[in-house]
């Protein structure tokens, strides 16, 4: 009986040993890294095997929470992580110990999609473990911070990380150091050449950070000029076209919102005349651009009448009152024509404006901020479609007058020689 007795703590103990062992497999960091280490090493280097290995292991091992273990060892292979100790088990079967070449970094992308795809929860654990590690780069190798960018660009592109990750790049130390703008070449080209500029302009433009790439460089370096030839020597002359182009249009965007609050407060022409000219040599705007900008300017200040019959007057006297400011930026025929077809698309999309565009043509003829030329290259050929048949209606016989004084003068000028 009392054999039988002692029998059963015994039994029970084992239970619970085993029960132990099994939760500290579970739930102790170690444990879990080891199991991962020991799995992977087994796989080899076959990405398929791990993807499947992973796959499986999350039934039993607890990703909920070790996900930074994990991603910890798929990156770098277990060598991260404060809290581990020296002797702990590491593998080669990570980013940092494969090749640096674009192919194996899309092989290993593979895995990270088929596991954060299986195991939903784990996306945002990855996002932070990337973000982590993008802050301590410095740690890394050139050759670990190559392999890791050139895996975030394949990863950006294909949407298992959002854009917003980037934000790790700004920090004050890496960009001081180079480190970001080098890491960035690497994560650029590998995005782009998974995608195009347009789907990572998209991208970045979600998460606000279009107009923020000129902060990979210190404040000193900021500009359109450096970030341009700093890119293209390394082979990116389509980000750096696209930043010049997002510095163009904030520019210009900027430039038509002081014009406005200038008009609105009603500032002297000479005033915003000087402060346009100064803002296209800064910005190299052409005039052509500026004239666009300045016709709507001019049209958005004011309230138009609702009725067809008085908004056409309404419009003569305003522009004529702003004639001397447009026609400081029409001294080129292309301005002269991009203004035309401003105005036709204009009273094409105001439907009460429809019968006004001859009067606001004839009005600009006289104030001399559109001449003869640009007018009749206009008419012949130089249109758009938008209500073209009525307009050219509306010009005809003002095109005829125009074609009769050119030729009269032409004759006088024979008749003088």
């Amino acid at each position: 009986m009392n054999n039988q007795k002692q029998q059963k703590p015994t039994l029970s103990g084992q239970r619970f040993k085993t029960r132990k062992r099994d939760e500290k497999e579970r739930f102790d960091p170690t444990q879990f890294q080891d199991c991962i280490i020991q799995g992977l090493t087994e796989t080899g280097t076959d990405l398929e095997a791990v993807a499947k290995f992973l796959d499986a292991s999350g039934a039993k091992l607890d990703y909920r929470r070790y996900a930074e273990t994990l991603f910890d060892i798929l990156v770098a292979g277990g060598m991260l992580g404060g809290t581990l100790a020296d002797d702990m088990m590491r593998t080669d079967v990570c980013v940092f110990a494969a090749q640096e070449d674009l192919e194996t970094m899309q092989a290993f992308a593979q895995v990270f999609n088929k596991l954060i795809r299986r195991y939903k929860y784990l996306e945002k654990g990855f996002e932070d473990e990337v973000k982590k590690l993008l802050l301590f780069l410095k740690g890394f190798s050139e050759s670990e911070r190559n392999k890791l960018a050139m895996l975030t660009g394949v990863l950006l592109a294909n949407g298992t990380l959002n854009a917003s990750i980037l934000n790790s790049l700004y920090n004050e130390n890496l960009v001081k150091e180079g480190v970001s703008a080098a890491f960035a070449v690497k994560l650029f080209k590998s995005w782009i050449n998974e995608k195009d500029i347009n789907a990572v302009a998209a991208s970045l433009r979600k998460v606000s950070m279009d107009n923020r790439l000129m902060e990979l460089f210190p404040a000193n370096k900021q500009s359109v000029e450096h970030f341009t030839k700093y890119f293209t020597e390394a082979g990116l002359k389509e980000l750096s076209e696209y930043v010049r182009n997002q510095q163009t249009i904030g520019a210009r965007k900027e430039l038509q919102k002081e014009l406005q609050e200038q008009m609105s407060r009603g500032d002297p022409f000479k005033d915003i005349i000087l402060y346009v000219k100064e803002e296209m040599k800064k910005n190299n705007i052409p005039e052509p651009v500026v004239i666009g900008i300045v016709w709507s300017s001019v049209m958005s200040t004011v309230e138009w009448n609702k009725k067809e019959e008085l908004v056409a007057e309404q419009a003569i006297k305003h522009l004529k009152q702003y004639s001397p400011l447009l026609a400081a930026f029409t001294t080129q025929g292309q301005s002269e024509l991009t203004l035309l077809l401003k105005i036709q698309e204009y009273c094409y999309d105001n439907i009460h404006f429809m019968k006004a565009f001859q009067k606001i043509v004839v009005l600009f003829y006289k104030a001399e901020v559109l001449s003869e030329e640009p007018i009749l290259k206009w008419y012949k050929d130089a249109h758009v479609a938008k209500g073209k048949s009525v307009f050219l209606e509306q010009m005809k016989k003002f095109v005829e007058w125009l074609k009769n004084a050119e030729e009269e003068s032409e004759s006088e000028a024979e008749e003088g020689d």
